[in-house]
């Protein structure tokens, strides 16, 4: 495992602040936002369509603290033809993953120099609220990221955007869940993908390398990977980047690319404060999460009376609820990963919680893809 801890030059020009807000392109978007407000302690937030003025497609926001989730369907039998072809290819999924920047033009305009594709110039939106400025481009396989500058916006989302129609009368009845921000991002490559990947990170958006494992580190009996995280000069964007490695037996990552048709995003990492408390209420509301055995718990008390830190968590609840614990010398996190959140066995999610511990679970990777190497001998394709 490698922490870097050069962050290359200051960009002289352009600040990426923070993930804006992650757009599905899925079958029934108003289903989807739905199941996510149910399980997942999310709101409905935003809205547009046919009773906006939107004739193409259906946006529907939904929102808890700083994560911003759109689901998006299209309304007319292939119009839009990309997101007919897209569905069709990758099945419900992450289209977009949308940055808030500062100097918006100057990001774009140095990414396009330096090699990246343009699927959108900037340009501004308005409405009574003022005016947004975007622009797009292509990251790996058919994902792009939006670049947002809302300096000049006083709206609560996007211009177009409207207050939902429909409140739903279930969700005040359920347990608050308590996320509060998107902690990181990861995207799946074909083999030996992940480097150019990572590359294109740092010469187009001048991100950095963060943090990285091989797969002599991350290996079952049966499967590997390597994966490479890659940062913005503030660090509050971190994106990590994975790929198979050679196995005896298809790994998850592999699972992933065949089933998605490509390089895609293959999970969505959401931080809490309290992450016992989260996912008691999480479970309460239905939500299914992957089972590790007490056997992990066992072994990981017996690490940890090795180890000068201290877990203030009880070990008896984080081992109820199914909570993966990965530790260094200086702190630790709290992880825990959902089943599958579609049919395809592509997207799932992840909830952390750090206490001064910026690693990605490296400690747990054994635990968790013998967790995912169950499920994916049950479909069928280990």
């Amino acid at each position: 495992m490698t922490t870097y801890n050069n962050r290359g030059p200051k960009p002289e020009s352009g600040k990426f602040l923070d993930f804006d807000h992650v757009t599905f392109w899925v079958g029934n978007a108003k289903q989807a936002a739905s199941h996510y407000c149910v399980r997942l302690g999310f709101e409905p937030f935003a809205y547009k369509g046919l009773e906006t003025g939107s004739r193409d497609v259906v946006a529907h926001v939904i929102r808890q603290d700083k994560i911003f989730f759109v689901f998006m369907s299209q309304l007319q039998p292939n119009i839009p033809k990309e997101m007919a072809e897209h569905l069709v290819m990758h099945g419900d999924g992450v289209k977009d993953i949308a940055f808030s920047v500062e100097d918006l033009d100057a990001i774009y305009k140095r990414a396009i120099e330096r090699g990246a594709v343009s699927v959108k110039e900037p340009f501004d939106e308005s409405d009574e609220h003022g005016t947004v400025r975007k622009a797009t481009i292509q990251t790996y396989g058919d994902t792009t990221h939006t670049f947002i500058d809302r300096s000049k916006y006083k709206g609560e989302f996007l211009p177009g955007y409207k207050k939902p129609l429909h409140i739903d009368s279930l969700l005040p009845k359920l347990p608050v869940t308590g996320l509060v921000r998107i902690d990181h991002i990861v995207g799946n490559q074909p083999d030996q993908e992940m480097v150019p990947v990572a590359d294109w990170y740092e010469k187009n958006l001048m991100f950095h390398r963060f943090w990285s494992v091989d797969d002599k580190q991350l290996h079952t009996e049966f499967s590997a990977l390597r994966s490479t995280v890659v940062a913005n000069y503030e660090e509050t964007i971190k994106m990590p980047i994975n790929e198979p490695a050679p196995g005896k037996r298809i790994s998850q990552i592999q699972e992933y690319v065949d089933y998605y048709g490509g390089a895609g995003v293959q999970h969505i990492a959401m931080s809490t404060p309290d992450i016992i408390d989260t996912i008691s209420k999480l479970r309460e509301r239905g939500q299914h999460f992957l089972e590790v055995p007490d056997s992990y718990y066992d072994n990981l008390r017996k690490r940890l009376g090795n180890s000068p830190v201290s877990v203030k968590e009880d070990m008896n609840q984080l081992q109820k609820l199914k909570i993966l614990v990965d530790f260094d010398d200086k702190g630790y996190l709290l992880q825990i990963f959902t089943k599958l959140m579609q049919d395809r066995p592509t997207l799932f999610l992840e909830v952390i919680q750090r206490h001064n511990h910026q690693g990605f679970g490296a400690g747990n990777f054994k635990a968790l893809f013998e967790a995912f190497e169950t499920d994916q001998a049950e479909r069928g394709n280990l």
